[in-house]
């Protein structure tokens, strides 16, 4: 048991480690019975969208070893994915942040049983991300003692934002009939106004539609420049730089078609508060949890070059 459990260094009481006095780090806290690593993944059956990421991992507590008190969550924006790690993002308590409900909707936890024999999994959901943006997510775990696991981490880019497709193709027509013959100051002004006013995704579709259309009467770029003028050209046009590589691709499929899924969520709140002080005492499996199951509706588009059913 003691091998098994206290890594031969301490002796099994009950459901718990007592380590011996030669078993202790350089920080002074009990070693014989390490946390293990939690193990950070994108749920499957959550797949991301532009603005949601599900994850989920199994709880490490053993049936006899350390007790977990709490699991820590950061999370940031990547704007670039060699920079250092100087900010580590926002940081979120499993138990005082999320399971209480004091931080906002943007961020929901779950809990429900594994497919693995008694064992739980813990569900995060951020439901109020940035499109086309790259994001890391880190999660450790804590003991009652102060004593933290090894972290492990997910990366992944959210989806590229949700594009109206039908819309994009009338302002193509009304800027197209802006610039068609004699253009006034308030005719420009109105092109100007319009194509400054919407996100770049979709002033990137309205130059597809535009130049699709209406090419032979010269491209999207120069019927701007020759209506507005370089400077108001360029101030439209370098809108699109802030898409990625990839969100331009698919933004140049023929048909972009968006739908809307149904998708089910695990929401969990703890019943009562947690008493001050608690920190470093509680336990995490200690704690009396109320779940139920939530639906949400999540955005996507669709892309193809044949025209979609």
């Amino acid at each position: 048991m003691s091998s098994y459990w206290c890594a031969g260094k301490g002796d099994v009481i009950d459901n718990w480690c007592r380590c011996d006095l030669s078993a202790f780090g350089k920080d002074g806290l009990p070693n014989c019975s390490p946390l293990r690593q939690p193990v950070l993944r994108l749920a499957p059956h959550l797949e991301p969208s532009s603005t949601m990421v599900a994850l989920e991992w199994v709880d490490v507590e053993p049936i006899i070893g350390h007790k977990v008190s709490d699991y820590i969550i950061q999370h940031k924006r990547v704007e670039d994915p060699s920079e250092a790690e100087i900010y580590t993002g926002e940081v979120l308590s499993l138990m005082d942040d999320l399971l209480s409900g004091v931080v906002s909707v943007c961020v929901v936890a779950g809990k429900r049983s594994s497919e693995r024999p008694h064992s739980i999994l813990y569900t995060l959901l951020f439901k109020c991300l940035e499109p086309d943006s790259l994001y890391k997510f880190t999660l450790y775990a804590l003991d009652s003692r102060g004593s933290r696991s090894e972290s492990s981490f997910v990366s992944v880019r959210t989806s590229c934002p949700i594009v109206e497709d039908s819309r994009a193709e009338e302002i193509a027509d009304k800027v197209y009939n802006l610039y068609n013959g004699y253009t006034s100051g308030k005719e420009q002004q109105t092109a100007y106004n319009t194509l400054m006013e919407i996100p770049p995704p979709l002033l990137f579709r309205v130059q597809h539609h535009y130049n699709a259309h209406y090419d032979k009467f010269g491209d999207f770029v120069w019927r701007s420049e020759d209506e507005l003028g370089p400077r108001k050209a360029h101030l439209i046009l370098r809108r699109m730089d802030r898409l990625s590589r990839y969100c331009r691709s698919l933004l140049r499929s023929s048909y972009i078609q968006s739908r809307t899924d149904t998708v089910t969520y695990a929401l969990c709140r703890s019943e009562g508060a947690r008493p001050p002080g608690a920190a470093w005492r509680g336990y995490l499996h200690e704690t009396r949890l109320t779940c139920a199951e939530k639906l949400l509706s999540v955005q996507r588009n669709a892309y193809g070059n044949a025209k979609l059913r």
